[in-house]
């Protein structure tokens, strides 16, 4: 090992780095197949695509390329303070959503502070904890939801902030607004709350967390634009929170953080209902036909309110192998701690159909 090295964190020492889903061009080189006769239903990404006003959106943008995009995001973040009711100086936009969960880090983690998460909630909230030096308390998620209660009942003077992700990934399930005000009732001034709301367009009635920023509470509520407006590739996200949060959140983000290609598709794509609504009504449809062929088979399964269905195989990663080799790419699920489970993003119903038949054979198989 190198001088250079030991002078690393010590508390980086075993991280492992987070590891997306399977992209297919990979796949076909390891599998020796056809990028066109690949499906990825792995990273819960948006089967219809982008908008297609984003699309015209980036295009133009694309003829400015050789300037530098607008820094501080005016018009982006205008257009997000005026869809859901805030001024501006409420809005911070990101490098996709995850951005926001690293600048808070920056903004408020020091070494030995604690940040509380569901056992099974998205696994980069640990990662970035643990990159600041801070301990993550993770708490039991009775039959995969969030134990608002227990984690409230975690909290020290030590806790600097918790994530609660709704709906959950990797299993999207809910909590309620019911469950929500009891908890944000307990939580003291000290403790920032993350609502993490990737997925929150799927949900027809999602309970209101902007609330307490109108009250303001020290809460940041995460969206992103990668989910029901497809624009994943462009990473573009947002975050939500008081003017004193978001002034910190400010200082903390790299200048151009976000491109002008992705601030214009993210505009387009804000006010595209059409196009949500399209997207929802195709999930819905998906979500529903791979729960109700899960129940034939006889596998247990997560009801989920998201764009995914987390589904109990026997072993995990065996079954994600014996897919990828038949060019069905879906998502393992041992890294959060579930490696008897795998996760499936909902596509067109022909790959939905397809990947099913393929699930029934890999199983019939092994």
């Amino acid at each position: 090992m190198s001088s250079v090295t030991k002078q690393a964190h010590s508390w980086l020492e075993g991280l492992v780095a987070y590891d997306p889903g399977k992209p297919i061009e990979e796949t076909a080189r390891e599998q020796g197949l056809d990028p066109s006769d690949i499906i990825k239903l792995a990273s819960n990404e948006n089967p219809l695509g982008p908008s297609p006003k984003a699309v015209e959106a980036m295009k133009e943008a694309a003829e400015s390329v050789h300037i530098y995009p607008d820094g501080g995001g005016y018009k982006l973040r205008s257009a997000i303070a005026e869809k859901f009711g805030f001024d501006r100086e409420n809005v911070v936009i990101s490098n996709g959503s995850n951005e926001i969960i690293e600048l808070i880090g920056h903004g408020f983690l020091s070494p030995g502070d604690e940040v509380i998460a569901a056992k099974h909630a998205f696994v980069v909230y640990k990662l970035m904890a643990t990159l600041f030096g801070a301990d993550t308390i993770e708490v039991e998620d009775p039959g995969f939801v969030h134990d608002l209660e227990a984690m409230a009942a975690a909290i020290t003077p030590r806790t600097r902030m918790i994530f609660i992700a709704n709906p959950n990934n990797p299993t999207g399930t809910m909590v309620d607004q019911a469950a929500i005000d009891r908890f944000m009732s307990q939580v003291p001034d000290h403790v920032v709350v993350i609502f993490d709301e990737a997925y929150y367009e799927f949900v027809p009635d999602a309970p209101d967390t902007l609330k307490y920023i109108r009250e303001g509470r020290n809460v940041v509520v995460m969206r992103t634009f990668s989910k029901i407006q497809g624009l994943a590739g462009l990473r573009i996200g947002f975050g939500l929170t008081t003017p004193e949060i978001a002034q910190v959140l400010q200082k903390c983000r790299q200048p151009f953080n976000t491109n002008s290609i992705a601030q214009a598709g993210a505009i387009a794509g804000l006010i595209d209902e059409d196009h949500q609504r399209k997207t929802r009504e195709l999930n819905d449809l998906g979500r529903a036909f791979f729960e109700t062929s899960f129940a034939a088979m006889g596998l247990e399964y997560v009801p989920s309110h998201a764009n995914f269905v987390l589904v109990k195989v026997g072993d995990g990663d065996g079954v994600f192998k014996a897919m990828l080799k038949r060019g069905v790419i879906i998502r393992a699920m041992s890294s959060y701690k579930l490696p008897e489970w795998v996760r499936i993003s909902v596509g067109t119903m022909p790959q939905n159909e397809r990947c099913i038949a393929t699930l029934k054979e890999v199983l019939a198989s092994s």
